[in-house]
């Protein structure tokens, strides 16, 4: 298998030592096996060989996906969120390019350590504890626009597979049964069969070695269980994902995701009691990590740290447009830098996207009487940045080049539509509302509200609005073209424009006109 990096001819030394050391006979954990199936034209990042590889599916426009999911024992961060925004934007891109259905399933750790401690703490039912925090965190997720996944599933609905899993794996010894009737896996059993380099830890108990991590947690005292054959119990970590994604998904799975913090020990955990379990060589085709959200300190957002601001507290200052911008605005594999200035820029960013959507349908509409539209390289401007925006999207989701090329169209549709009539004018509204529309319907692929943004369906109101706006404008260009401006009427035209502004309407004041928008 050849790997390459595409939309790139250049190949310079180091790329191509790199191509070689993928023919060399390598320990089977590093190396990666093409799926057989149905080629796509998407490129993504194979974490195992370190370059881009071509997106193959087990299904013809079919993509099995599974997420892992919240640990409910607390409301959800911007951390959190950014995982979850990054992978709905790749999933609507995935939607839009491969016409796919994407078959979604995100499990949830409705019991664990953290769980039960917080009940502790709280003298709370754990499970109603579990079930509020779950229920927000997906009310989160729809206030920022996240899709539905397919199924979400709890660990607690699915404790007779989790059983019957480990005890697949005990019959093909790959795992232990300790003294307290606990399950481990034996990783240096399992590396050995499979060829794998496997390094000895030292452990303090009748845990064999101190990698080997367990598939099932013996009973303690005060602590909710459930009966298996080696006593009462509940599930690991790392079991319940491989079980749920079993169970639903099956044997091989096209996309599986996570923060990066989840990769090791968690994901590789996975696979490889996954690959035991199915007799298989590789469980999953595509593994997904996202990078953190970090402070501006490059300090990572955590609990632990006491440095999270939850979904509900950033909803109150930022809206879930200018969220999904931020993400927007980073590859989903580097680290999101969170600020107050980072998050002016998003805002910045996101106001000229709608401003320019607002001066296209004004200037489209008749209303907005300037510009000098040159047609043949505003329509050129656009089939080069479809082009480019095509290329970067199928290129591991390169959204922020994605972006770059939006901007970069609205300042050349910016500079036409604004453009002085000094001369004689060329009005192109057609052009104009390519561009517009096209701006707007990529922005809505990414799941951006922007082109659905709706001032009212009241016509009566929209007329009275359009009504003010016109006596305004003849006030002002009255006040402006008298040979002294009358600065009363200025001062009361601005105040006017300061009024609307505080119900959401904004007014552009031009040389002979005003137009006006609804904003948030």
């Amino acid at each position: 298998m050849i790997c390459r990096t595409i939309f790139s001819k250049r190949k310079d030394l180091s790329f191509v030592k790199r191509l070689l050391n993928l023919h060399v006979d390598k320990p089977k954990r590093l190396k990666w096996i093409e799926p057989q199936g149905f080629k796509t034209n998407i490129y993504v990042y194979n974490s195992k060989i370190k370059c881009k590889v071509p997106l193959i599916l087990n299904n013809k426009n079919i993509i099995t996906w599974y997420m892992c999911g919240p640990t409910v024992y607390d409301s959800a961060h911007i951390g959190h969120a950014s995982t979850y925004v990054r992978f709905d934007i790749i999933q609507r891109i995935l939607n839009n390019y491969l016409d796919a259905d994407i078959i979604c399933v995100i499990g949830v750790t409705d019991i664990d350590d953290k769980i039960i401690a917080r009940s502790q703490q709280s003298k709370q039912n754990w499970k109603e504890l579990a079930n509020f925090y779950e229920e927000e965190f997906f009310c989160d997720m729809t206030s920022l626009n996240v899709s539905k996944p397919y199924l979400r599933c709890r660990v607690t609905e699915y404790i007779p597979e989790i059983v019957q899993f480990v005890n697949n794996i005990l019959s093909k010894e790959y795992a232990y049964v300790t003294k307290d009737g606990s399950v481990h896996f034996d990783s240096a059993k399992y590396a050995a069969a499979n060829k794998l380099p496997f390094k000895e830890l030292t452990s303090h108990s009748d845990v064999k070695t101190a990698s080997d991590f367990v598939l099932w947690k013996a009973r303690k005292e005060g602590e909710p269980s459930w009966k298996s054959p080696w006593g009462y119990g509940r599930p690991g970590w790392h079991i319940e994902c491989s079980t749920i994604a079993s169970t639903v998904l099956g044997s091989t799975i096209d996309l599986h995701s996570g923060g990066i913090d989840l990769a090791f020990p968690h994901h590789e955990n996975e696979e490889i009691q996954s690959c035991s379990y199915h007799n298989v060589d590789q469980w999953v085709n595509y593994w997904l990590h996202t990078g953190h959200l970090r402070l501006k300190e490059d300090v990572k957002m955590s609990k632990s740290l006491h440095n999270t601001i939850s979904i509900q507290e950033f909803l109150t200052q930022y809206s879930a447009d200018q969220f999904r911008l931020c993400c927007l605005m980073s590859h989903y594999r580097k680290g999101i830098e969170y600020s107050h200035e980072s998050m002016e820029l998003v805002i910045s960013t996101l106001k000229k996207m709608e401003s320019f959507i607002d001066d296209c349908k004004n200037y489209v509409s008749g209303k907005l009487n300037t510009g000098n539209i040159d047609e043949p390289s505003l329509l050129l401007c656009l089939s080069n940045a479809r082009e480019n925006i095509d290329a970067a999207l199928v290129d591991d989701f390169d959204t922020p080049k994605a972006i770059q090329e939006i901007l970069n169209l609205i300042k050349v549709g910016n500079k036409m539509i604004h453009q002085s009539q000094n001369t004689v004018s060329s009005r192109n509204p057609v052009s104009v509302a390519a561009v517009s529309n096209y701006v707007t319907s990529t922005l809505c692929k990414f799941g951006l509200h922007t082109s659905k943004r709706e001032v009212t369906d009241n016509q009566k109101m929209l007329h009275l609005v359009d009504d003010i706006v016109h006596f305004r404008n003849s006030l002002r260009q009255k006040a402006l073209e008298a040979d002294v401006k009358d600065k009363y009427l200025l001062n009361s035209c601005d105040e006017i424009r300061s009024i609307l502004a505080i119900r959401g309407i904004e007014i552009k004041d031009h040389k002979q006109s005003s137009t006006w928008s609804m904003k948030e």
